[in-house]
């Protein structure tokens, strides 16, 4: 079977993605949602997109939903991607933070973490630089992903050893071990740092209990309208500490006319009172 949509189904299929998980695909991307989602027509045996549509729209486990975010999604990511904010990570804010964070509480938030490139990289960092005085902190990264299908991938901690070639020869040698011949796997002391968790950022309310330190949430935003971008930093102003660090993709900015949060370096702001 091929199916294609017809201008008004496109609309309401992207309509409910827009309303319901922030992305918005343009009329241009016609033609990549119709490609992805072929498969799944055929295997839930469905004409077209229309009733597509109303057995996502009416399936209340919320499985129908994932399945298809999982097939429309790009989950494109690699360790040490946009390297300069890790250094400033490393090298300015943890230095900030050891001196400054009450109870010894550290809370990073990797939003939008996809296979977990992004995460265990925090946690590598931050291994290293609390190193014998680590065990007296609590630096645990929470990782979040609209998508099941990636954090079932990040939560193995196996990484094909092209992957990790760009890596530091220490943590290669620290934090991987052989897998088998062609993929490494973090050790459990790195996998154990990082707390992965089912989200989807356009949530009304974050069930979060305490304000967070530091939020990544990386080209994520290029998806998203310019309403709902300004919602979603908004509600990150609302999560962060004052003085915390919002760091965003390269391919993103925050309107400096709007929002409270203060440029620091490109892609990188402050929540300063």
């Amino acid at each position: 079977m091929s199916a294609s949509f017809t201008d008004k189904e496109f609309q309401q299929l992207t309509d409910y993605i827009r309303d319901n998980f922030g992305i918005n695909f343009k009329k241009e991307k016609q033609a990549l949602v119709i490609g992805r989602l072929q498969n799944v027509l055929v295997n839930c045996n469905i004409e077209n997109f229309s009733e597509y549509l109303n057995y996502v729209i009416s399936d209340k486990t919320g499985e129908a939903a994932v399945a298809l975010i999982n097939k429309i999604t790009t989950n494109h990511t690699f360790f040490m991607r946009e390297a300069d904010h890790f250094f400033y990570f490393r090298d300015v804010v943890l230095p900030f933070l050891s001196k400054t964070v009450t109870n010894k509480d550290m809370r990073i938030w990797c939003a939008a973490c996809s296979t977990g490139e992004e995460a265990y990289t925090l946690a590598m960092i931050l291994n290293d630089y609390f190193s014998r005085d680590k065990i007296l902190w609590d630096t645990k990264v929470l990782a979040t992903d609209i998508s099941k299908r990636v954090l079932d991938i990040a939560k193995t901690g196996i990484y094909s050893n092209d992957r990790i070639t760009p890596l530091p020869r220490h943590w290669k040698s620290n934090y991987f071990k052989r897998y088998d011949d062609e993929n490494s796997i973090l050790n459990d002391k790195i996998r154990n740092d990082v707390i992965y968790r089912n989200f989807n950022l356009m949530e009304k309310t974050y069930p979060f209990r305490k304000k967070f330190n530091v939020i990544f949430c990386r080209n994520v935003m290029i998806y998203f309208d310019e309403k709902t971008k300004a919602e979603l930093v908004s509600k990150f102003y609302n999560q962060i500490e004052n003085g915390g660090y919002l760091f965003v993709g390269h391919s993103e900015s925050l309107n400096r006319e709007t929002t409270k949060f203060k440029y620091i370096m490109p892609a990188v702001y402050r929540k300063v009172y």
